[in-house]
């Protein structure tokens, strides 16, 4: 087992990959919250530090008081409470904007779904949509 089904089913680690797919959103959410898992979704196009964080927190529904900075972003990955999928179809606008910022917020992200405990339920990041080359594995 492969892909999206063996992410959701434990048998891929979850992580930060690559997807080329042409599954609609609607079909994902449906596969998603059957395997018992949220999704979260980035569409917008964002390119600045500032719109990406906001736009990560929107669609994982950090609190208001999200500070809209590397560490903050951390401190609420690391509140999820349950399985998720961050699906970022727009992440190349800001890979090819600002590439620095780009990096930091992955190696964040990357961090976090490398962190798995009783306290901290899987969560990975789909890239899906056009972007540079980027050092991630591809999720069939």
């Amino acid at each position: 087992m492969s892909g999206l089904a063996g992410l959701l089913a434990g048998k891929v680690d979850p992580g930060v990959y690559r997807w080329h797919t042409e599954l609609a959103a609607a079909d994902l959410s449906e596969s998603v919250a059957a395997a018992g898992w949220s999704l979260a979704q980035v569409s917008d196009v964002v390119e600045t530090k500032d719109e990406v964080l906001g736009a990560i927190g929107t669609a994982l529904g950090f609190p208001s008081h999200f500070g809209r900075n590397l560490d903050a972003l951390w401190d609420c990955l690391r509140d999820v409470s349950a399985p998720t999928v961050l699906l970022w179809e727009t992440w190349g606008a800001v890979a090819y904007a600002s590439p620095e910022v780009f990096a930091k917020v992955l190696r964040v992200l990357r961090d976090r779904a490398a962190e798995i405990s009783e306290d901290r339920p899987a969560f990975t990041v789909l890239l899906r949509g056009d972007g540079p080359e980027v050092a991630v594995a591809d999720l069939g």
